[in-house]
């Protein structure tokens, strides 16, 4: 064979091997295209439905407004108000004119001051009684029977023992978000499997290295539902606390508007907290999502 149909072949050979990369870089190029196309496909899918949910409710509404022949405010009105709200969100004309921003301020920070000593009561025990049958026996029934108490039936509790309506109303935030952060805690705690508890004995962890290498990242999920779980049942209370309490916050706001007659303020109100809500929700869901084992 001649030097000339030699270096012919080593040509082929080349342009083969650069024909093969560039059809599978096309290929991978192909595959992240679709896989882009299916989630934009998937997250218009998701906005179409929730469009449509959110159209459906603004209709009933309406029908609901003309029925009642516009004692129920209607949307346009409603969302009129609203505008005019979130204009000047942080005005403060004195201690019972202040403006929504300032008001949604307070009540978060209370939300937040509260369900943190939660936290910090709920986990402890959560692991205490996951890890031990000793205190889950003594404790789960205090659980069971505190768990179902209405958080109004707090605020007199609340009231005696600090002398103060705003302590009052974090306390009846802190007692309860407990159960769900606390319960929570405990089942991921208790679910643990047997074997890898027998590879840190087999190992020799120690209760610090066990703790951080093993409890705390297997239960990690689990504790995360119950702070998602507890921040909405404390954002859900705090506007019937501050509606007792009086003074500053979301909820003396919808029931100072309600006080005044002003429906369109209250309905703005809730929507104010509805999306607060969602926001906190979101927040915990996405740390939730992001600590969770994928299969």
């Amino acid at each position: 064979m001649s030097n000339k149909d030699t270096l012919t072949l080593n040509d082929i050979a080349d342009q083969t091997e650069v024909l093969m990369e560039n059809t599978a870089i096309d290929t991978v190029r192909n595959e992240k295209l679709k896989l882009i196309l299916n989630a934009i496909a998937i997250k218009l899918k998701s906005t179409a439905f929730a469009g449509i949910g959110i159209a459906l409710f603004i209709g009933f509404w309406s029908l609901l407004s003309v029925y009642t022949k516009d004692a129920l405010p209607g949307p346009l009105a409603t969302f009129t108000v609203l505008k005019e709200m979130l204009s000047d969100p942080f005005y403060d004309y004195g201690p019972n004119d202040k403006g929504i921003g300032l008001q949604l301020f307070n009540s978060i920070k209370t939300v937040l001051l509260g369900f943190l000593l939660g936290s910090l009561v709920a986990i402890p025990i959560g692991i205490l009684m996951g890890a031990s049958t000793i205190c889950k026996q003594i404790m789960y029934p205090i659980v069971q029977l505190l768990k179902p108490v209405s958080p109004l039936a707090w605020f007199p509790i609340g009231l005696v023992v600090f002398k103060d309506t705003g302590m009052a109303t974090i306390f009846i935030v802190f007692i309860t978000s407990l159960w769900s952060t606390l319960i929570n805690t405990s089942f991921g705690i208790a679910s643990i499997p047997q074997d890898h508890k027998n590879v840190a004995k087999a190992f020799g962890f120690s209760k610090m290295r066990y703790l951080t290498k093993i409890l705390i990242p297997f239960s990690l999920p689990h504790i995360i539902t119950g702070l998602r779980l507890s921040i909405s049942v404390a954002w859900l209370v705090i506007v019937a606390g501050e509606m007792l309490s009086g003074g500053a916050g979301i909820g003396f706001f919808v029931w100072d508007s309600w006080n005044a007659l002003s429906l369109e303020k209250v309905i703005s109100a809730i929507i104010i907290i509805g999306i607060v809500g969602l926001i906190f929700d979101k927040f915990f869901t996405f740390i939730e999502n992001k600590v969770s084992y994928k299969a």
